[in-house]
């Protein structure tokens, strides 16, 4: 399977884990770090770990190599799954708008996913 298959892949099983604010940004014309960041939210210590237990097992499933141990496991505010061509971030809401990798990586090709994203306005 290729690397575009396997994020999507990968974004699909976060939908399904009921991610909230679900972006994927292709990066492989910027960096030669990974093709693709997945970035997405968790609404609990809980869900962001059983969030990221499932990428591990779906990424090592499709023949990934991921790197260990996972970062932020154990704090669960940000859970880095680096399986080398593409990195899933899994924030806490306040952690997230902190670090604000969106703009960090602006420079990519940002693929917004609308489902279970946040309905609060934006002021």
């Amino acid at each position: 399977m290729d690397t575009e298959n396997i994020k999507n892949e990968l974004v699909n099983l976060l939908k399904d884990k009921k991610a909230k604010d679900l972006i994927s940004i292709e990066v492989k014309d910027v960096t030669t770090l990974t093709d693709y960041f997945i970035i997405c939210t968790g609404t609990s210590d809980r869900h962001r770990k059983s969030m990221a237990d499932d990428v591990v097992e779906m990424a090592e499933a499709s023949g990934m190599t991921v790197s260990a141990p996972i970062e932020g496991y154990s704090q669960a505010k940000w859970i880095l799954v680096d399986c080398m061509d593409v990195v899933v971030n899994i924030f806490e809401k306040e952690t997230r708008a902190k670090y604000n990798l969106e703009k960090l990586w602006s420079d990519g090709i940002l693929e917004d996913i609308r489902e279970n994203n946040s309905k609060e306005e934006k002021k």
